[in-house]
């Protein structure tokens, strides 16, 4: 019960950071380029790949669980998606899996935009 609510409290705060991140910088930034959105992705990638290493177990043995699931799976989860993928595809580019992160990053994407563009179909047809 305890991992939940660090992922549930974490999730909270990264996604109000997200919503603030996001409307801070778009409102200083009038442009087509979604600024607010690349900023998040890029910090979430910044922050997991931190996140990751200062807490990692061979630092602070298994005390540094709990704050790995705050951080990392909760303020990182909820403020960007993005971040995951991108320790994930790194993992894989360490671990030699490049056919793996190949599929992996095109699959996410193709499916991504698919998935997202179907559903928009389907709302305006339902």
């Amino acid at each position: 019960m305890k991992t939940w609510l660090l992922i549930f409290i974490g999730g909270g705060i990264g996604s109000l950071l997200r919503y603030i991140v996001s409307r801070v910088v778009n409102r200083s930034i009038v442009s087509a380029f979604p600024y607010g959105t690349f900023i998040v992705n890029v910090t979430g990638c910044f922050l997991i790949g931190f996140f990751i290493f200062y807490f990692s177990e061979t630092r602070f043995g298994a005390a540094s669980l709990p704050w790995r699931i705050f951080l990392i799976t909760g303020i990182c989860g909820g403020y960007t998606t993005f971040s995951s993928f991108s320790s994930e595809n790194i993992l894989l580019l360490t671990n030699n899996q490049l056919l793996t992160f190949m599929a992996y990053t095109c699959g996410s994407l193709a499916l991504g935009f698919l998935a997202t563009y179907s559903g928009i179909l389907l709302a305006k047809n339902f």
